[in-house]
């Protein structure tokens, strides 16, 4: 007492270790960074007050750190008012999850990418551990730990300055409850005392088995009690995960007591006595002395310590990403049973020296001033909690999240992020928001054209504004504006690719541009119709022969055979870019000239002053394509309009004629009472020749039948050409040559000549056998293959 009552001027700490068989109070204080106890006070708990590290009798509780307290103040002479308390690792939760980021496209990934992956990661886990849980219990998360990371879907161990198009995590998170902590919060209270810190008890051991210079390491603290056997990981000077498995010294005792037949109390006895050398004497359940010697109990006790051992290593790997750590301390009496750390270290494919239990080497620095104190493992934590004092790291602190004062585990590493998250701030308030996407189908090919970004959160701390991943500490005042979403995106049919080209075809020598269409949902629609949100879109690259001859206001039942580069085809034949088409007219009598009735000669005049096809397709033509480009950047919105109401009149008029065309021809068959078919000759007229030409008044046989065709002159042939041929039935276009020979076509196709799939290749144009040199011409058809001679 003397000894104790001579310190009594310096700053001291109260430390109480709540157990669940026992609580420790610690006093002590630092001086020249060494740590001196002064008193030491232990109680049993008297009844089943706590279970599993979790207060069940508040009120039972208090009473016991009040008699321990008391006990304390007589040795010291003086009260103590507040106090340090640390909450059991086994009453920790810990979810498991997989997170995904995906980028609007392929690009490096930075340090800030994988910080927001973690987050998200972080943020998940705790979403799910709601939802598996009491609602109305909040939790706090005290770490989380990245198990593994993907980059496209592969296994890596590291993401930075990798080119991905989408990565992903597999992370570890780690809660509190809150009922935890208020339980301890309240048994304090109601013990007349004021919590000064709080902290986790592997935290606190962590103070004292692992010195500052070696928390850099990747290493494994290991508190084996009587009921639970707690587990965390360090590495980078931080606690990267916490876990627990219901494995602990009582299984060990247990063991022994039902292998010796005695009770419980007298197997821990020979459990502690068997790290000696001595025979242990006991007596049995029967009053019978016996005897057994350590090599005995270890023989009985190994099947249990293997077990157990097995059991740890798996979730230690599990924490530290399924990996192994590089040691292992250990703390606790449960570590002290005999094997234990040699079939930990080989569980753990680490040498033996590397898996110890902390004890007298770690307590050294420790000052004791307390006759009778053995330094034992058992020591660690209790010492811990006072320690953790002058760090004030790792326990609660306050802090105000947009004018609500909310309460954080400080776990050393605290970011704007952590207190968003516990606030219940939501995720995609804080990173940019795109507008809404478009996902439709084009050519079989799924699209996603995704809106403009918009702006991040502006997060303030203490009015200055910072990132989502500034480090924040108690008393700090953080304020955060959402963030904002982007524009939509809207995409108009006619500027998808591929939308303003022509398919050109030769009809009997002919050049002939068809205009390229497309089909959304089933429906032909025009250039300016804008994309909708499942739309299926189809560009036709070809025509049918029977669409190519309406095309051309041409009977397709007059022309029986139709021929497709030289080829005999039907109606249905596909006809691409630069193939030819060739017919034989059947020999028809000619037809009588007749006037028509005075009503339909009424009908065609009609349509003569009305607005004609050809017209109407000439005007669209003469729009080229960089016209087009160049128009849309000078014109103002309601020139736009303009042009586009013009367009769809346009259209209108051409389906307007093409019905009264049709109505007329029909007629025109009815009146003459002849069953054959009306033959219109196409008649070549360039633009001189049909401005000179006169409205008829009668319809004759030869004359020019308007419709959304355009015959172009022969165009001058450029150096370097382009053909397009069909291979295996596919079409190939071949540029950049001014001829082209059959070997060429190679280069435009997939075909491996490097592994032999026959006995040699075949190659064949228009169903002949063709020669490497032979030359190529627009629409020849190629058919190249493996075959067996």
């Amino acid at each position: 007492m003397e000894s104790t009552k001579t310190n009594l001027t310096e700053q001291l700490v109260y430390g109480l270790d709540i157990g669940t068989r026992s609580i420790v109070g610690t006093v002590g204080y630092q001086n020249n960074k060494k740590f001196h106890v002064i008193a030491m006070q232990t109680r049993e708990h008297d009844d089943r007050v706590m279970l599993d590290g979790q207060i069940h009798k508040i009120e039972g509780v208090a009473d016991e750190i009040r008699e321990v307290t008391e006990q304390l103040e007589a040795k010291l002479g003086r009260e103590l008012e507040d106090v340090c308390i640390a909450a059991a690792g086994r009453v920790l939760r810990t979810v498991q999850i997989h997170v995904d980021k995906v980028f609007d496209e392929e690009r490096d990934v930075t340090g800030e990418d994988v910080y927001s992956l973690e987050l998200m990661g972080a943020e998940k886990a705790f979403s799910e551990f709601e939802k598996k849980n009491d609602t109305r219990i909040r939790f706090y998360c005290v770490g989380y730990t990245v198990e593994r990371y993907y980059l496209n879907g592969y296994q890596m161990s590291s993401l930075v300055d990798h080119k991905a198009e989408e990565i992903g995590a597999d992370i570890i998170a780690t809660f509190l409850p809150e009922e935890v902590v208020d339980g301890l919060y309240k048994a304090v209270g109601m013990a007349g005392l004021r919590v000064a810190n709080l902290t986790l008890e592997p935290i606190a051991a962590m103070e004292v088995a692992i010195p500052p210079s070696y928390r850099m390491l990747n290493i494994a603290l290991l508190d084996v009690g009587a009921g639970t056997s707690d587990i965390c990981i360090t590495r980078d000077e931080a606690i990267i995960a916490y876990g627990m498995i219901p494995s602990a010294g009582d299984e060990i005792t247990e063991v022994i007591a039902k292998g010796c037949l005695v009770d419980f109390a007298e197997a821990e006895n020979i459990k502690r006595s068997a790290s000696g050398k001595e025979t242990i004497v006991y007596h049995d359940i029967m009053g019978l002395e016996q005897t057994i010697t350590p090599e005995e109990v270890k023989k009985l006790i190994e099947p249990c310590i293997t077990a157990m051992t097995k059991e740890i290593s798996k979730k230690i790997r599990k924490l530290n990403g399924n990996k192994s750590v590089s040691a292992v301390f250990v703390v606790g009496g449960g570590g002290k049973a005999p094997g234990f750390t040699e079939h930990l270290a080989d569980e753990l494919g680490i040498i033996h020296q590397r898996v110890a239990v902390r004890g007298e080497d770690v307590l050294k620095d420790i000052d004791f001033k307390v006759n009778g104190i053995i330094k034992d493992s058992l020591l660690v934590t209790p010492v811990g909690i006072c320690l953790n004092y002058y760090n004030m790291k790792n326990n609660f602190i306050f802090l105000k999240f947009n004018g609500n004062e909310i309460k954080l585990y400080d776990n050393s590493n605290l970011r704007v992020s952590d207190a968003a998250m516990q606030a219940g701030y939501p995720n995609e308030d804080l990173f940019p928001k795109r507008g809404n996407e478009l996902r439709f189908t084009f050519n079989g090919k799924k699209e996603v054209r995704r809106g403009t970004p918009g702006d991040a959160a502006i997060i303030k701390l203490n009015g200055k504004e910072v990132s989502i991943s500034e480090r924040v500490k108690g008393g700090d005042v953080i304020e955060v504006t959402p963030s904002t979403a982007g524009e939509p995106v809207t995409v108009q049919l006619g500027k998808l690719e591929g939308f303003n080209d022509s398919i050109s075809v030769v009809v009997d020598g002919k050049q002939v541009r068809l205009p390229k269409f497309a089909v959304v949902n089933g429906e032909l629609q025009n250039g300016f119709y804008e994309v909708q949100d499942g739309d299926v879109i189809e560009m036709r690259r070809y025509y049918k022969v029977e669409q190519v001859l309406r095309f051309l206001d041409i009977d397709p039942e007059i022309h029986t055979e139709v021929y497709v580069n030289n080829l005999e085809a039907n109606p249905d034949t596909e006809v691409y870019d630069n193939f030819t088409i060739e017919w034989t007219k059947p020999d028809i009598p000619e037809r009588k000239q007749r006037e028509p009735e005075p009503e339909i000669v009424e009908e065609a005049e009609e349509i003569e002053g009305d607005v004609l096809e050809e017209d109407i397709i000439d005007d669209l033509g003469k729009i080229s394509e960089e016209e087009t480009k160049e128009k849309a950047n000078a014109e103002s919105e309601e020139e736009r309009l303009e042009r586009e109401a013009s367009y769809k009149r346009m259209l209108e008029a051409v389906q307007k004629s093409q019905a009264k065309m049709a109505e007329i021809t029909g007629r025109l068959r009815k009146e003459t009472g002849k069953t054959e078919k009306i033959e219109p000759e196409i008649e070549v007229l360039d633009k001189e020749e049909a401005a000179a030409e006169e409205p008829e008044t009668e319809v004759k046989k030869t004359q020019h039948v308007p419709g959304p065709l355009k015959f172009l002159d022969e165009p001058e042939k450029p150096k370097n050409k382009e053909i397009e041929v069909l291979v295996n039935n596919r079409p190939v276009r071949m540029t950049g040559k001014e001829n082209y020979i059959y070997v060429d076509v190679f280069n435009y196709i997939d075909f491996d000549r490097s592994t032999p799939h026959g006995t040699s290749v075949a190659t064949k144009i228009n169903g002949r056998d063709a020669e490497f040199v032979e030359e190529l011409n627009s629409g020849d058809r190629l058919e190249i293959y493996w075959r067996n001679d």
